[in-house]
Parts: C-alpha cells; sequence; structure tokens
C-alpha cells in the first residue's frame, strides 16, 4: 500500500484525462486548476515518467500515460460500481447548499418535500464550501453566484437576490419617530460575512454610522440576533419572507440593494439525474417559482 500513488493525484489524472485541459478537470473537481496541475506532477513524479505533453491550448497523452489513465479510469469504474452496488438504487438525494439558505429557507420546507415524497432519502450538506459532484457524491447544489457556470453544468435560477434590513418589532418601537437616516445610523447593526452594510447605508443616504456592531459568521445567525432584538440584520428577502409575514421581523427601511449575484440549482450534466435526484429538482424549482437561467 505504500506504493500506491496519492489517491488526489490519481483523481486529478483520471479527470485532466478526460477533458484534457486542467482547467475542466479543476472545475469538476472544486478546485483550483493550479492544484489539479500540482497533483498530476505528483503523480508523474511517483511513477518516474510524464504522463501529459503540456500544449499551449491544453494536453496531449504520452504514450504512457495514456495506457495507465485507461487502467485508471476502469479502475475507478469499478470502484463506484461497487459502492453503487450498496446501495437502494435512486433513493437517496444528496443536496449541497450554504448553511443559511438550509436553515431558513430550505428546512422549513422540507415537510412539503417528505408528504410528497417519502419514499426518497434527501441528505442535506450544509457548508461554504463548494462540493463535488463526483468527489463528494453531491446530486443537486443550490449556491449563490453568477452565470456562467460552466458548461457540465445544468443551471436553473431559484432567487433574485433582493437584500433588505430587518429587525424585530420591539426594536423599532422603542424609537421616537420614523425611521430616517439620523434613526438608522444609530440602530444596532449585525454583520455577517458577506459585509454588505456599508453599501446599504450608502445607498439610503447614511453616511457615516454610529451605533454598535455585532459580527458574525453566517447570515442564519445575523438573523436569529435580529429576531431577538439585538439589532438590524441585512438578509435576501425571501429567506425572511416567513419572518415578515408573522411579523416576528419588520422591514426598517423601505430601500433594497441587489445582491452581486443570485441563488442558483446546479446539476451535473454528464451524468442522468435518477427519478429521486430529478423529483427534488423539479420540486425546488417548482416551490421557489424559478426560472431557467
Amino acid at each position: 500500500m505504500a506504493n500506491l500513488p496519492s489517491l488526489n493525484g490519481l483523481r486529478a489524472f483520471e479527470a485532466a484525462g478526460r477533458h484534457l485541459t486542467f482547467r475542466a478537470a479543476a472545475e469538476e473537481l472544486g478546485v483550483t486548476q493550479g492544484a489539479v496541475a500540482q497533483q498530476v506532477r505528483g503523480l508523474e513524479d511517483h511513477i518516474g515518467m510524464p504522463l501529459f505533453e503540456r500544449l499551449p491550448r491544453g494536453l496531449a497523452f504520452t504514450t504512457a500515460g495514456r495506457g495507465y489513465h485507461a487502467r485508471v479510469a476502469e479502475a475507478f469504474t469499478t470502484l463506484r460500481e461497487a459502492s453503487a452496488a450498496l446501495k437502494p438504487v435512486g433513493t437517496k438525494v444528496l443536496i449541497s447548499v450554504t448553511p443559511t439558505f438550509a436553515a431558513k429557507w430550505l428546512i422549513p420546507h422540507l415537510s412539503e418535500f417528505t408528504a410528497r415524497h417519502p419514499d426518497v432519502d434527501l441528505r442535506i450538506l450544509a457548508t461554504e464550501k463548494v462540493s463535488s459532484f463526483h468527489a463528494d457524491g453531491v446530486d443537486l447544489a443550490v449556491r449563490l453566484g453568477e452565470p456562467p457556470f460552466g458548461a457540465t453544468l445544468d443551471v436553473h435560477l431559484l432567487f433574485r437576490q433582493e437584500i433588505i434590513a430587518v429587525a424585530a418589532p420591539s426594536l423599532l418601537a422603542e424609537l421616537s419617530g420614523p425611521i430616517d437616516a439620523t434613526a438608522l445610523a444609530g440602530m444596532p447593526k449585525l454583520h455577517d460575512s458577506h459585509d454588505l452594510w456599508p453599501a446599504f447605508l450608502k445607498q439610503c443616504g447614511v453616511t457615516r454610522s454610529c451605533s454598535r456592531d455585532i459580527r458574525f459568521s453566517q447570515t442564519a445567525l445575523a438573523i436569529d440576533a435580529a429576531l431577538a432584538g439585538q439589532g438590524a440584520a441585512l438578509a435576501s428577502r425571501f429567506l425572511v419572507a416567513a419572518e415578515l409575514e408573522a411579523k416576528r421581523l419588520v422591514e426598517v427601511v423601505p430601500h433594497f440593494l441587489r445582491g452581486s449575484g443570485d441563488f442558483f440549482l446546479l446539476s451535473h450534466r454528464g451524468s442522468r439525474r435518477s427519478e429521486s435526484a430529478d423529483a427534488a429538482f423539479r420540486w425546488l424549482v417548482e416551490i421557489s417559482g424559478a426560472s431557467t437561467a
């Protein structure tokens, strides 16, 4: 076992050999182009010979590399088939989403999906990391971003990002008079990792914020703090729609900020979705009122 090459190197080589570019292989594996190139170089060093010729516009196999790739690809196919044989066919669906999307939108709606599809084993991977459809076994992913996302992905728009300021009614009740620029400047601000308050305040005509601030690593935590009356938070309107409707939160000012990206549903184009994954895909599109990107 000690003489076997690195599994990461073999994965990078197998993907690069199918695409014949490091860029496309990196896109598939969810890593940087430089990381794929480095892993392939490490594999070549381990074997003691070059496997690719580096060309100005891509890669070409060496004679040894072509034969080795066929054997490596065959081995990965065998591993995938062996793993798939242990799972119930077509019932497991793994969805990769951000923690905030999971907590504030997906989980509150899951009962609708499970009532409609009780036999589907739905699994949620809540992570800020960009997941790989191949390496992580992800069937669907929801991500904040801007197209294009790559030729290997099917992409559907779920939600436009419209950023609004929200707070608990009790917090606004403590303020006297309307929420003008001065009042907004003095309100406690709940920040997240996106740090959109400076742009939002500028749009509202606030040049200087004189409030105390609290900072969180995730938007979901900032929303929870707003619900607890600790300050005003910024969030995509669709993430707090239920809280606004129930009047647990109120919109602080009649202004919104267009985000730098929108929320998209992604699936891998290279392989046919299972019936269960397709059911989850169609449900997400339906319930969000999505349009094709």
